[in-house]
């Protein structure tokens, strides 16, 4: 066992010393006995694990001087004062299991330790992977240890997590960042298609294959394969995929010809591959080629904490293309936190392209949100304009052309009824009369129409004030100020 790169032993004790000797090389770990002196020298870029004794002279200095090493203590003497770098003291006799434990957390604190990601490349995966949760900056992690190898990759997931997202983040951060990144969803392809889609086909090889054409693998020559809902491929195309992932060698469809595939293959799928083993719908040969390093995609729902940084991130992509953005109250964005989400972060993206349609330019609060995602009860804002303005927007409404027809074509049952049609002509003006020569009082007559019509309607759905607003087509609050100018009430 090898728990880090290099272990340095500082101990004046030459008896513990060689006891530390012998358990280390014990689990096959590098180590070295060094001097306060040279411990400068002997880091030199590496890794380092630092065993310190108790009894060793200004030992607090020492630990504080090199933050990037993790110490562990060794000795009866007093206790080292507390330091974020002092992970443990290992006591004696020395044990496997408490030696192995320790360093393993050595592991743990020089993997993570901040700085060790380039600034520039750390930059990079919190754009493509938007988010400051804990799933998310294990993806990210998991990005980070991966990217630089070889190594196949599965990507796993619901759909619309983003899990081409993260097959692109890890080319982007290999060594064939150069190469093309060549994405192929092998379910939206029909099975006669799909092997001349990867592997290409030679010129007559079939009918309509009139000239030679490369396959994606080809065409991925030095960079990334991302092959999306790999659990939808075909069984026969199955088997074919494992002897290229084993031989890294193919034939174009007709061809005779060997050809050399130095591509990396990322896979993903939201299907539960170990399910379709069992049911024989996938092949566990090509499972296990394919799940190498596994990373499980975490849901949105899982992850409720990364919306508020994922609207803005989504508003600001969507703004160029509808030249408009939209803001969220809080209690908008704590509706949208308790969401389930069943279509993930590409659900969240359609609302914020929904809602710039929708609400360009504007802020967003719980009830401009479609209703399924109202998830807190918000009292409903209802402007309440003054008397003279709502005259003018209903004597707009009379005359402008849009309405006109409106009034010409009366509905029977909402608006004007033949008997106040005849009413009207009785008290010596309306229907379809000519206006007098002495005029009229225009807005007298329109207020006691509209009592009428208030009182009828009242009277038609029971006094209920809601059902009278809906049946004249206003709103509720407006027929209350209504009723309250002209002294109407729910009985008329």
């Amino acid at each position: 066992m090898q728990a880090s790169k290099m272990v340095l032993v500082l101990d004046g004790e030459p008896t513990r010393a060689k006891e530390l000797e012998t358990v280390l090389g014990f689990i096959g770990q590098q180590f070295s006995i060094c001097e306060r002196s040279s411990i400068e020298q002997q880091l030199n870029g590496i890794e380092t694990v630092i065993v310190i004794s108790n009894e060793t002279p200004q030992a607090f200095d020492i630990i504080s001087q090199f933050p990037q090493c993790p110490f562990i203590s060794v000795g009866d003497g007093d206790a080292i004062d507390t330091v974020p770098n002092l992970i443990g003291h290992l006591d004696r006799p020395f044990s496997y299991e408490q030696l192995t434990q320790l360093l393993h957390h050595c592991d743990a604190y020089l993997t993570h330790l901040p700085g060790k990601v380039s600034p520039a490349k750390s930059e990079r995966l919190k754009q493509n992977l938007i988010g400051k949760g804990i799933a998310i900056q294990e993806i990210r992690h998991l990005i980070e240890q991966v990217a630089s190898k070889e190594a196949n990759v599965l990507i796993l997931g619901e759909s619309g997590t983003g899990k081409e997202v993260v097959a692109k983040a890890i080319h982007d951060h290999s060594p064939r960042s150069g190469g093309p990144f060549v994405p192929i969803n092998c379910g939206a392809i029909p099975p006669d298609l799909l092997e001349s889609e990867l592997f290409g086909h030679e010129k007559g090889a079939f009918t309509g294959a009139f000239a030679m054409r490369k396959g994606r693998f080809e065409l991925a020559e030095g960079g990334t394969l991302f092959l999306d809902e790999i659990g939808d491929m075909p069984m026969p195309m199955q088997v074919k995929l494992l002897r290229v992932l084993q031989e890294r060698q193919f034939e174009r469809v007709g061809g005779s010809k060997e050809i050399h595939a130095n591509v990396r293959v990322v896979a993903a799928t939201h299907r539960k591959l170990e399910r379709m083993i069992e049911q024989e719908k996938f092949r566990e040969d090509l499972y296990y080629r394919l799940n190498v390093f596994p990373i499980e995609m975490p849901s949105l729902r899982e992850r409720q904490d990364d919306i508020p940084l994922l609207l803005q991130e989504l508003v600001n992509r969507h703004e160029e293309e509808h030249a408009a953005v939209v803001r969220f109250t809080q209690r908008a964005v704590e509706s949208l936190m308790q969401h389930q989400w069943p279509g993930n972060v590409r659900e969240l993206s359609n609302l914020v392209e929904r809602l710039l349609i929708l609400h360009p330019n504007q802020i967003v609060d719980v009830n401009d949100l479609p209703p399924k995602y109202r998830h807190i009860e918000a009292d409903v804002y209802e402007p309440n304009y003054s008397p003279e303005l709502a005259e003018r927007d209903a004597l707009l409404a009379i005359f402008s052309d849009e309405d006109a027809s409106v009034f010409s074509e009366p509905n029977p049952e909402l608006l004007f009824p033949v008997e106040d049609e005849v009413q009207l002509a009785d008290d010596g003006w309306g229907g379809g009369q000519q206006l007098p020569d002495e005029g009229v009082n225009l807005k007298e007559l329109l207020a006691e129409l509209e009592v009428d019509l208030i009182r009828q309607a009242l009277e038609q759905q029971d006094g209920v004030v809601a059902r009278a607003a809906e049946q004249l087509g206003m709103r509720r609050t407006t027929l209350v100020e209504k009723m309250r100018k002209y002294g109407l009430n729910k009985d008329g």
